[in-house]
Order: C-alpha cells, then structure tokens, then sequence
C-alpha cells in the first residue's frame, strides 16, 4: 500500500500508485507508524527537490527528520505553494528567485509564500480569483471542480495518470486559480517550471 506522500495541486497529502517528476517536503510530518496525522507542515519552508541527488537513497520517512512529499511536476508543486529547493536544484532555485520582482532570502520567499497558500484560521489552501485568459503558462486552478494546466492558452485536466485532452472554455471567464500569486509572478516573469511530458503531448 502507497505511503501518504503524494501531493495535489490543492495542497491535500494522499496516498496514491501514481509516479511523479519531484519530490520535497515541509518538515516531518509523520508519525511513528509512518502515517500522518493532522499537522501538514512544520516549516515555512516548503520546497520542491529533486528525485535523485547524487545517487543518494534515503528513508521517504525517517523518525522525527523529515517526510518525503511527491510531486506529479512542478507546475503541481507550484499550485500548492513550494518553491524549487537551493540546495539539490540551485540552478532551478536561482532562476526562480531572479524571476521574483525584487531581491529576496529564500526565508523571506517562503514568508511570502506562506501567507499566500495558507488561510491561518482554517490552515486551509487559500486561492484567488482572475480571468482565465490573463494566467500564464504552468499555472493551475480548479476547472469543473478538478485541478487543471493553463498551457500555450489551453486548459489541461491533471490526474495522475497524466494531463488531459484540452477542454473547451466560454470567452472571458472568472476561475478558481490554485497556484498563489508570488508563483503566478515568477510564471508571467518567463520561469519555466519542469512539466510532465504528457503536457506537451496534448497539445494541438
């Protein structure tokens, strides 16, 4: 049975078979039997790493040092609120951070962040409201009730068995959009996140 590692766009930890591209955490969040409670993160500092580093295997759940979360892409990754890791992805984290509009510590991007993502009254994923045509590619938002790509102005369904075949939109139109708006900034900025390739594949 799969652990509770995998991550949606809506922020939700699930145990899920699928596979994805990342991986990265927000602490340790398990328990001693390897299962999560309710506590869903314990640091700002919510990243996105990369799958293999150095050849290194490590423990998904080691006791009390950290929880390894999976990502289907980054784009995923982006919709619930992390950022690339400057460590095991310092290129990726160098592009990211110079497509911020201003000079900031990965602390203080994690501090903006953190306040995007999280409501602190209901420790729920927080989202806004824009015109689906004004989004950029590699944003998510809740299309239909389900999670779904903005990509070279089309609207792809996400699952993990992959991304959809387009869907059909109705002129200008108000959604529901997941990734928070320090990430749709560093988007519209040129960042290009790391996208599974079925993405691409659906494309007309």
């Amino acid at each position: 049975m799969p652990l509770q590692n995998r991550v949606l766009p809506t922020q939700e930890i699930v145990a899920d078979p699928g596979r994805g591209l990342l991986m990265g955490n927000r602490g340790s969040i398990h328990r001693p039997d390897r299962t999560l409670g309710v506590t869903r993160w314990r640091s700002k500092a919510w990243i996105c790493c990369a799958l293999d580093f150095q050849g290194r295997r490590r423990d998904p759940m080691p006791p009390g040092r950290w929880t390894a979360l999976f990502f289907f892409d980054e784009a995923v990754a982006l919709a619930a609120g992390h950022r690339p890791c400057h460590y095991c992805r310092r290129s990726d984290f160098l592009r990211y951070a110079g497509a911020w509009p201003q000079r900031l510590r990965a602390a203080e991007m994690d501090a903006v962040l953190h306040s995007q993502r999280v409501d602190p009254r209901t420790r729920r994923q927080r989202t806004t409201t824009q015109y689906l045509s004004e989004l950029p590619d590699g944003a998510m938002l809740r299309f239909d009730g389900s999670p779904a790509l903005v990509l070279d102005r089309q609207l792809l369904p996400w699952s993990w068995q992959g991304y959809g075949a387009p869907v059909r939109t109705r002129g200008p139109q108000q959604v529901e959009v997941l990734t928070p708006p320090a990430n749709l900034v560093v988007l519209r900025a040129g960042f290009a996140p790391l996208l599974h390739p079925s993405a691409s594949s659906q494309l007309r």
